[in-house]
């Protein structure tokens, strides 16, 4: 780290999936940085921040000393209100002027992740782009950088221009871009110190998992494309076994070959490691550790704890048996997994769609991941399993050519550009697949369907909305198809849709859960029940280190159980890949794995 943190330019941006710890190792970074002898601004972005907790100090949307460590000033910027106040603006002098029908339209439009996005950037590009504002600072570090699709929106001309405001173009993000041109100045030099190498360093961080890894090279490939070449890697959280215990081994074992197949593009970058910390680096005391190379001491009995402690969170979980009966009750309709990438949702689909078809019922498995590989995963077929292949990237490329060539004849070069980089957006993938998606639900009336992938409450509610429906679904079609116009019924009917919430028992992944939740209800569609997988605390480790770990976890397993879920289910980590129909089946069949 010594060598990083000599040569660190003066802002620092974090970038990387949501819970690989970026904003741990912001706070370490800065800690150091502050230790030095330097003054440092922190400040998070992310809609689910802990930074507050990490910290150990109560933080706001100004910058706050933080206690016990002179020289780090934090804050916190929360997207979501920014979205909801830069949403405002926008529809504040349409009321008591359009209809409210419409008005709810525009709102609708202006509530996805690509808003929320802009208006975070809006914010913090305030503390870049106006040198007053941290004018006193040596170093301003942002937890969670922009992404290069909205570096990208606002380095083109035709994001600035009146075309933003015209929705007959076709724009999926059209109610983002509406309020740029209010703050060009201030963008344009933000973009530019964040493409000038000399003033700032993007900090790729990750786990030492094959999921995390190839993440980040996507986003150091794109965000370099947009002029970010000043890049880092941070590998968080490598693991080494220190005593025979099998699911020790085996984890050392998975963040070893995660390393030895790092990406072409990582490879090359200048790596800074950090180890496994059980308990999360939350508190002076951790983070103080971390930066001076500290190791963790362990007191005797916590594998003994973590046994009495599990005892009494299980007991307000459901059983999987339970569960599987229930969703075999009804002998056909749509099970659908969601979840942020990497928790595990697909797997969870497999192994549900398995059992189901093991008990003799028919079963269409559809998912974002090859039919092939599936099978190959499975070893062989399964009786009463057919799988089916939905694929978002050849469904959204076909989309994305039909509006382009649709619209080529009524825009100039740059606003085509503009359009081009708009159907790049995050909304674009749903919107693209969604008639595919349709389609797969309607088949849940004949026999069970299960999905690991579905559109968001947002792109439900857009596309139900009378404006954008007819632009994004009816435009190309002679009439609607049935499906497409029974799709929102089914999904909000809870006799014929059982949505299982994936996420993992960590504090990012179980919050970026509870927006999705809330995302769907804001649709009307209830989520059926939460799965939380992948849990240290339930894998039957004897590892101290692993049991701290699984100790740290009944938080979060607390958490869901007693204020988030109406039902909970618990899954092991599991020793190895989750490759073949018994492990498959070891997720669902077993409360627990005993070494």
């Amino acid at each position: 780290m010594k060598e990083l943190l000599a040569r660190v330019p003066r802002f620092l941006f974090f970038t990387g999936k949501g819970g690989v710890g970026k904003t741990s190792m912001s706070c370490v970074i800065s800690a150091a940085l502050a230790a030095s002898g330097k003054r440092v601004l922190l400040v998070s972005t992310d809609p689910a921040s802990n930074l507050d907790e990490v910290l150990e100090t109560g933080l706001s949307s100004t910058p706050g000393q933080v206690s016990g460590l002179p020289g780090l000033w934090a804050m916190n910027i929360d997207p979501v209100q920014a979205a909801a106040e830069y949403r405002e603006r926008m529809v504040g002098p349409a009321r008591g002027v359009l209809p409210e029908e419409v008005v709810r339209s525009i709102e609708e439009q202006l509530s996805g992740a690509c808003t929320i996005e802009i208006a975070g950037f809006n914010e913090f590009s305030r503390l870049v782009g106006e040198g007053s504002a941290t004018s006193e600072y040596d170093h301003v570090v942002l937890d969670t950088a922009p992404t290069g699709h909205t570096l990208r929106l606002l380095s083109l001309p035709s994001a600035w221009n009146d075309f933003v405001l015209d929705s007959k173009a076709g724009n999926s993000c059209i109610g983002p871009l509406s309020g740029l041109k209010e703050q060009r100045l201030i963008y344009e030099k933000t973009v530019a110190c964040l493409t000038d190498p000399g003033r700032t360093l993007l900090l790729l961080v990750a786990r030492a998992e094959e999921i995390t890894l190839k993440e980040a090279a996507r986003a150091s490939v794109e965000l370099s494309e947009m002029g970010m070449s000043n890049q880092h890697l941070i590998i968080n959280g490598l693991f080494e076994a220190g005593t025979d215990d099998r699911v020790a081994l085996a984890f050392a074992s998975k963040t070893q070959k995660a390393l030895q197949s790092l990406p072409s593009s990582l490879a090359v970058l200048p790596q800074t490691m950090f180890g496994f910390h059980p308990r999360g680096l939350t508190g002076l005391e951790s983070i103080m550790g971390a930066v001076t190379g500290k190791s963790q001491v362990y007191k005797a009995g916590t594998v003994d704890r973590l046994r009495s402690e599990l005892s009494a969170v299980l007991e307000k979980a459901g059983r999987w048996p339970d569960l599987l009966d229930e969703l075999a009750d009804r002998g056909c309709g749509l099970i659908m997994t969601m979840g942020k990438g990497g928790v595990g949702k697909t797997s969870m689909a497999v192994a549900i769609a398995i059992e189901l078809a093991d008990r003799g019922h028919q079963v269409h498995l559809s998912s974002t991941d090859p039919a092939s590989h599936i099978l190959d995963t499975l070893g062989r077929t399964v009786p009463n399993l057919r799988v089916a292949h939905i694929n978002p990237l050849e469904e959204t490329r076909k989309y994305v050519e039909r509006v382009i060539e649709e619209k080529r004849p009524f825009l100039s070069g740059e606003d085509l550009a503009l359009l081009e980089e708009d159907l790049r957006s995050p909304c674009i993938e749903e919107v693209a697949v969604f008639q595919v998606f349709a389609r797969t639900v309607a088949q849940g009336e004949k026999c069970f369907t299960v999905l690991d992938t579905a559109p968001t409450g947002h792109t439900l509610l857009l596309l139900s909305a009378t404006e954008a429906y007819h632009r994004e679904i009816a435009r190309n079609s002679k009439g609607v198809p049935d499906e497409v116009m029974q799709l929102l019924p089914r999904l909000r009917d809870p006799k014929y849709t059982r949505i299982l919430l994936v996420t993992l028992p960590e504090t990012t992944p179980v919050h970026e859960a509870q927006r999705l939740q809330d995302d769907l209800r804001r649709a009307d569609i209830e989520p059926f029940a939460w799965l939380i997988n992948q849990s240290f605390a339930i894998s039957g480790t004897a590892d101290p280190s692993l049991a701290l770990r699984g100790i740290s976890e009944l938080k979060y397993i607390d958490e869901v159980i007693t204020t988030l879920s109406r039902q909970t289910y618990v899954t092991p980590w599991l020793p190895g890949e989750i490759i073949g129909r018994e492990q498959l089946l070891k997720l669902i069949r077993q409360q627990r794995v005993d070494t």
